[in-house]
C-alpha cells in the first residue's frame, strides 16, 4: 500500500464588492493559489447573505461602501446568523474611524485594496485561524487602544459584569445599583472606549485582561 498525498483543504472565499473589476482582479489573485476555492462574488451586503446558506464560505472578504447594504450592517448581520464565518474587510479607505468601526462589528481584519498579492493570502490564513489581521498601512493608521487602566473602578466593574453576559437588571442586583445607573455606565464606557456595541465592550474586555483579574471580587 502506498501512501498518497494529501489534498490541502480548500479554503472556501467569497467576494464582496460593487466593483466588478476589483472583484475580478481579486478572484483571479486568489485563483493562482492552490488551497483557495472562490465560491462566488457579489455586488453588495444584501446579496451575501442571501447567498451564504449554499455556497458556504470560510471567509468573506467584504468592502465596505457598497448599494443596497454596505458592508458594516452585511457584517454584524452575517455574524449573527452564522458566526464561524471569517469576515475581512478590503477596503480603500485606511482612517481610524473605518478600521476601528470594522473591527467593532466582528470583522477579524482589515486590509487595503492595494496590498500586495502575497499580503491577501497572509490575511486570510492569519483569520482562518482565528487571528486578527492588519495590513501595515491599516495598522499605521489604526492608535493604539486605550488600556482598562482609563477605567474608573467602578467603570471596569460595569465593564466586567457586561462582558459576562448579564444584563443591566442583572448587573443593577449584583451591584445594588439602579438600572438606569449601569444604563449610564454602559453610554460612557462605550463613549469613553469609542465602542458602539455591547459585543464590542466584550472583545475589549477579553482583549485587555478585564475578564481575567486576578483577585477581584465584584
Amino acid at each position: 500500500m502506498t501512501d498518497t498525498p494529501e489534498t490541502p483543504q480548500m479554503i472556501r472565499v467569497a467576494i464582496v464588492d460593487d466593483h466588478p473589476m476589483v472583484a475580478e482582479g481579486i478572484e483571479a489573485i486568489l485563483d493562482s493559489f492552490p488551497d483557495i476555492a472562490v465560491v462566488g462574488t457579489y455586488r453588495n451586503g444584501r446579496a451575501i447573505i442571501d447567498a451564504v446558506e449554499d455556497v458556504r464560505p470560510d471567509v468573506i472578504l467584504l468592502d465596505l461602501n457598497m448599494p443596497e447594504m454596505g458592508g458594516l450592517t452585511a457584517c454584524e448581520i452575517l455574524l449573527e446568523e452564522h458566526p464561524w464565518l471569517k469576515i475581512l474587510i478590503l477596503s480603500m479607505h485606511d482612517s481610524p474611524e473605518y478600521i476601528s468601526t470594522a473591527l467593532d462589528h466582528g470583522a477579524l481584519g482589515y486590509i487595503l485594496k492595494d496590498v500586495p498579492t502575497d499580503e491577501i493570502k497572509t490575511a486570510i490564513d492569519m483569520v482562518m485561524q482565528g487571528e486578527r489581521y492588519l495590513c501595515t498601512g491599516a495598522q499605521g493608521s489604526l492608535a493604539p487602544p486605550r488600556g482598562a487602566g482609563h477605567l474608573t473602578n467602578r467603570e471596569q466593574t460595569i465593564l466586567l459584569q457586561l462582558a459576562q453576559g448579564k444584563s443591566n437588571k442583572e448587573v443593577a442586583i449584583a451591584l445594588d445599583i439602579s438600572v438606569r445607573t449601569v444604563e449610564t455606565h454602559r453610554k460612557n464606557l462605550k463613549k469613553k472606549l469609542g465602542i458602539s456595541s455591547t459585543a464590542g465592550l466584550t472583545r475589549y474586555a477579553m482583549e485587555h485582561g478585564v475578564l481575567q483579574a486576578p483577585g477581584r471580587s465584584f
